[in-house]
């Protein structure tokens, strides 16, 4: 048994972190540069590490988008997406309107949300989809950067996304919310980098 499971076992209380806390620790050196870490309900929860298919997959599909992007359109990746003052997640990708500003972008904003996964596919497509229907994310794309399949998450009902589609590399994935623009066929993105 480890030491957080004796800790949460025994009942004893525990200290929930709000962003400003986390963003705060950040600044002053108390989490280091680089360390990657996500704010859900107030926990700290380390992130894995990224893949070379993770980062090959984020390089091409970046440069891609910014190509195709239209003036209105913010797409910034890995940003610190603020959902509640307990929680922030980092997606790889997030598409919002231009207008509605980094500050005003929540839930009921961002028209994408994109996850790479290679190592953290099974936590990209439980517990993180949950999270992000949770607080009402209309459409989230996990992209298998080994498989290469786009799990497209739509329609967020009751903290689940009631409808779940598979997509194969091959099969052309039009954004529902996001101008067409970002429609996306991962066979087209050149994908063999030798490191499979």
């Amino acid at each position: 048994m480890n030491v957080r499971t004796l800790i949460e076992n025994a009942g004893l209380p525990r200290r929930g972190f709000t962003v400003k806390e986390v963003e705060r620790m950040s600044e002053v050196g108390l989490l280091r540069d680089g360390e990657r870490v996500e704010l859900i309900g107030g926990e700290l929860i380390p992130m894995n590490p990224k893949g070379s298919r993770h980062e090959t997959l984020k390089a091409r599909l970046l440069r891609h988008w910014y190509r195709v992007a239209p003036e209105t359109i913010e797409l910034i990746p890995e940003t610190t997406f603020r959902l509640a003052l307990d929680t922030y997640l980092e997606p790889d990708v997030v598409l919002f309107e231009r207008a509605i500003g980094i500050r005003r972008l929540d839930g009921g904003t961002a028209l994408l949300a994109v996850e790479l996964s290679d190592s953290s596919l099974g936590f990209d497509l439980g517990p993180k989809a949950l999270i992000y229907a949770h607080f009402g994310i209309r459409e989230l794309w996990v992209i298998d950067a080994v498989a290469n399949i786009v799990h497209v998450h739509r329609e967020p009902k009751d903290g689940r996304y009631q409808s779940i589609t598979p997509w194969r590399a091959e099969d052309l994935v039009v954004p529902a919310f996001a101008p067409s623009q970002f429609g996306l066929r991962l066979a087209d993105l050149d994908l063999d980098d030798g490191s499979r």
